[in-house]
């Protein structure tokens, strides 16, 4: 985690960086990432081999963070201690089977966003009303609200202010790392899908044949006026 650490930071000073991908490097617990990261914003360590988080940092600024397919099955003290402004917790495919493992998260009173899928504890008896309840300021599970509606509203909606964000305000949360994840990635296959449809119709309507015959009409008509140079009269 040390060498990748360095790859992924190269020139820059730890108290500039704002975004960090550890994804795949294995390890079985934090090295490596220390708490001149003051700035860091967003930190991604997928398929690593956690199995603890022993030797985690204090990251005062750290927003976003990404531990999913670990092998953590609590130890959640120290991420909530020293990461006290987090607001979107990603924990899938971990071996968190109860829920004992995740009171700790009571404390992060801004933590909005919780992805759990693929943990042991999904799969015990109303589940998503019980995390629900035990985690009062939890917007989002899942991906869904308490009432299973997909989420909606950007991630920095505080108090419902923002129902329709403009792009100013998008662009900034996209730069602070505060977005989350399956969203992002819902619209974009979402916008995928309506291109293809799109593209589908066209051509079982012949429009785009139509549209290339009218455009190589008009290009030829074009071509074939040439204006006559005027005739001196003698």
């Amino acid at each position: 985690m040390d060498e990748r650490i360095k790859l992924e930071t190269r020139d820059k000073q730890p108290q500039e960086v704002v975004e960090l991908v550890l994804d795949n490097c294995k390890a079985t617990q934090i090295s490596g990432l220390t708490s001149d990261f003051t700035k860091l914003t967003t930190l991604s360590m997928i398929n690593v081999g956690l199995i603890s988080l022993d030797g985690f940092p204090k990251l005062p600024s750290l927003r976003t963070i990404d531990l999913s397919d670990n092998k953590l099955s609590g130890d959640l003290e120290k991420l909530v201690e020293n990461c006290p402004k987090l607001y979107h917790v990603n924990l899938c495919a971990n071996k968190i089977a109860a829920y004992e493992s995740l009171v700790p998260l009571k404390k992060l009173e801004e933590l909005t966003a919780l992805d759990l899928f693929d943990c042991a504890v999904t799969e015990i008896s109303d589940y998503r009303e019980k995390v629900f309840e035990m985690l009062p300021q939890l917007k989002y599970l899942d991906g869904f609200d308490i009432n299973d509606d997909e989420a909606e509203l950007s991630d920095e909606d505080e108090a419902d202010l923002h129902e329709n964000p403009s792009d100013e305000e998008l662009l900034d949360e996209e730069e602070n790392g505060l977005s989350l994840s399956y969203l992002d990635s819902s619209k974009a296959l979402q916008d995928e899908d309506e291109s293809e449809d799109f593209l589908e119709n066209e051509q079982k309507n012949g429009e785009f044949g139509k549209n290339d015959e009218a455009a190589q009409g008009k290009k030829r008509k074009h071509e074939g006026d040439v204006e006559e140079e005027p005739q001196e009269k003698v």
